[in-house]
């Protein structure tokens, strides 16, 4: 089934994963303000992964992951061009993690902010306090 541009049915899931770090985020900027005005967010399809061997994976404190499988990266120094952090999000690995759309969404926000808290050097529940 063919539809135009802009028309919700065209939105590929990559748009869609997009569009729920753009809200994870926007969730934590009244809170957080201008300590989030200098950091970047990205989405990369999958992680790249350098491992010695079996069992034996190289990842730093700044990688968050499941079962060493990485589902983001914090770069507190920027990576290339960018000079300030920059959050990478996996889009493969969270996605395959998550059963429903709203498992996935719920997903991607925890490693926003687990990131940002690592970023900040604050807990999560600090980031994003939890409903009473």
């Amino acid at each position: 089934m063919l539809a135009p541009r802009g028309v919700p049915i065209s939105h590929t899931r990559a748009d869609l994963f997009d569009a729920m770090v753009l809200s994870a985020v926007e969730h934590l900027q009244p809170r957080l303000g201008d300590r989030l005005a200098h950091v970047e967010f990205a989405v990369e399809d999958i992680p790249p992964v350098s491992h010695h061997g079996t069992g034996d994976f190289d990842y730093d404190s700044d990688v968050l992951d499941d079962n060493a499988v990485p589902l983001s990266r914090l770069y507190r120094a920027g990576l290339g061009d960018i000079r300030e952090p920059l959050v990478v999000v996996y889009r493969r690995p969270l996605e395959t993690r998550a059963i429903r759309p709203d498992d996935l969404s719920d997903l991607i926000h925890d490693v926003v902010v687990e990131q940002v808290a690592r970023l900040l050097g604050s807990s999560p529940d600090e980031i994003d306090p939890p409903l009473d």
